[in-house]
């Protein structure tokens, strides 16, 4: 029988993580925190530890996990079992070691197949998912627009859309220096050397700037 450990927060997840899993023939162990799901992974050796990213007060923390369970358990595959839907965290869960990645508000028989496919050594993305994914790894600057303000995003829609600097400044109700500062700024961290360059990665990025 397959051994596997879900660790997750929030009860309610738990428990119907647990029942779909068990129902799919598998032998369980819930883990409601992250000490006590990396002391249930060192003392079962699951086949499979399902993995929550976000902790109360530890966005993410769950990344930290996966990565240990990797290092110390090399022979467990973890399946990551997450709401955030971000491709660049989806990357880095992928990076810190997880062999699948299955959204929390996906259908339940999505985990059931994640699960089976994780189980057989085989990786397991939502298609979306992997075409987000492969995206972002062939235009790592993408990740960033995340990282942006609402002010910063405006800046770039603008942009895509033609506008120059005057026009933009009027658009915000800021004055001609602020915006140039701003395009200064966004070429700094896009690592982009001109203000045509920067317009074309506006072009290129316009639908996730809405």
């Amino acid at each position: 029988m397959t051994r596997v450990v879900v660790v997750d927060d929030h009860p309610i997840v738990l428990q119907g993580a647990r029942r779909l899993l068990e129902d799919a023939g598998a032998e369980v162990w819930a883990a409601a925190g992250l000490p006590e799901g990396y002391r249930a992974v060192l003392r079962h050796r699951p086949h499979v530890a399902v993995i929550d990213l976000a902790f109360p007060g530890r966005e993410l923390a769950g990344l930290a996990l996966v990565g240990r369970v990797r290092k110390r358990v090399p022979a467990t595959r973890v399946l990551v079992f997450s709401m955030h839907a971000d491709p660049a965290i989806v990357a880095r869960a992928l990076a810190a070691g997880a062999v699948g990645y299955v959204l929390k508000d996906a259908p339940a028989g999505d985990l059931v197949r994640a699960y089976e496919q994780v189980r057989a050594g085989r990786p397991y993305l939502d298609g979306q998912l992997a075409t987000e994914v492969a995206l972002l790894q062939a235009d790592p600057r993408r990740s960033l627009l995340g990282t942006l303000t609402p002010r910063e995003r405006r800046v770039l829609a603008l942009l895509a859309e033609g506008r120059g600097y005057a026009a933009i400044a009027e658009d915000l109700s800021v004055s001609y220096k602020t915006v140039t500062n701003a395009c200064a700024a966004l070429r700094q961290r896009l690592g982009l050397a001109t203000l045509t360059e920067l317009t074309h990665f506006a072009v290129s990025h316009a639908g996730d700037l809405r």
